[in-house]
């Protein structure tokens, strides 16, 4: 099962709330960190890093003896990674995705397959977790490939296709925010845990965030960091538009102290562990029905 933790902003204990439940979680478990800009999943698990290595981007190397200068490359390109104004192209690597398209329409076979480094994937274990990560380059844009590259990490080198085991977990932590990288860390997910708190601020980007969810149809359900401050807004809206709330998380001294000496509150605090091995099992229920 492929469990996604997403939010519409940062800040609202989406980190909190993968790492807390892959350590809570039974039998065969994975973490895999898409929030490639800045991962931090490392940071609480404290994994052993077996494997690292670089991941790139394809880009379109242009061969100039074989170039007619047709145009059809920059046609095809919706995001002009590839221009060709009546002259050879001109190639943008920063701006390609990587969707090959220049290379389909190229009618004289001058384009082929070039690689642009874009960050680095690392692999490895922490107390029977496995743990894969992305980092992403400094002042690279195109995180996409790398998630992709994180997410074929799940439960072994074979990715979605080969995940056979039904008692095994991939929890997700995906990249803040509603835009191309969130929806790639989601896709594929069987749940997705949307956190947020109780402000204003929190309640605009959830309206986001569900938004979002509704729009690639996957189950999804709410959860309440420090649930015991600010307003009740958010459970009113989730109320109103049907939204179960899954989980509520006090603001809780001891976590912030558990936080201070390096430990996750599921660590250092026995209720949350069982909280979160709740919360798992509940999300297990809700999916089979």
């Amino acid at each position: 099962m492929r469990i996604a933790v997403a939010s519409g902003k940062g800040g609202t204990g989406k980190t909190t709330i993968a790492t807390n439940l892959a350590v809570s979680a039974p039998g065969k478990v994975q973490l895999l960190d898409c929030d490639v800009e800045e991962p931090n999943c490392h940071i609480f698990l404290k994994p052993t890093i077996a494997r690292s290595e670089t991941v790139t981007s394809m880009v379109p190397a242009v061969d100039e003896s074989k170039c007619t200068a047709c145009g059809l490359c920059g046609e095809i390109c919706q995001y002009s990674a590839i221009v060709s104004l009546k002259t050879k192209p001109l190639v943008f690597p920063e701006l390609c995705h990587g969707c090959l398209g220049c290379l389909l329409v190229c009618p004289e076979d001058a384009i082929s397959e070039g690689a642009r480094e874009i960050g680095v994937l690392e692999v490895g274990r922490s107390n029977g977790v496995a743990f894969a990560h992305g980092r992403l380059r400094i002042g690279e844009a195109m995180s996409p490939p790398l998630i992709r590259a994180v997410k074929k990490e799940a439960l072994g080198r074979g990715g979605e296709a080969e995940e056979t085991d039904d008692g095994a977990v991939t929890i997700i932590d995906a990249p803040p925010g509603t835009s191309c990288p969130v929806i790639e860390a989601i896709k594929g997910a069987d749940y997705v845990i949307l956190a947020t708190e109780p402000t204003p601020f929190g309640l605009n980007d959830l309206r986001l965030a569900v938004g979002m969810v509704r729009e690639v149809g996957i189950p999804f359900a709410v959860a309440i960091n420090r649930s015991d401050i600010g307003d009740e807004e958010v459970r009113r809206y989730c109320d109103s538009e049907g939204i179960r709330v899954i989980l509520e998380i006090p603001d809780d001294r001891r976590v912030a102290e558990a936080y201070s000496r390096g430990q996750m509150a599921s660590e250092a605090i026995p209720e949350y562990r069982e909280m979160f091995a709740g919360l798992l099992a509940e999300i297990k229920r809700e999916a089979r029905r």
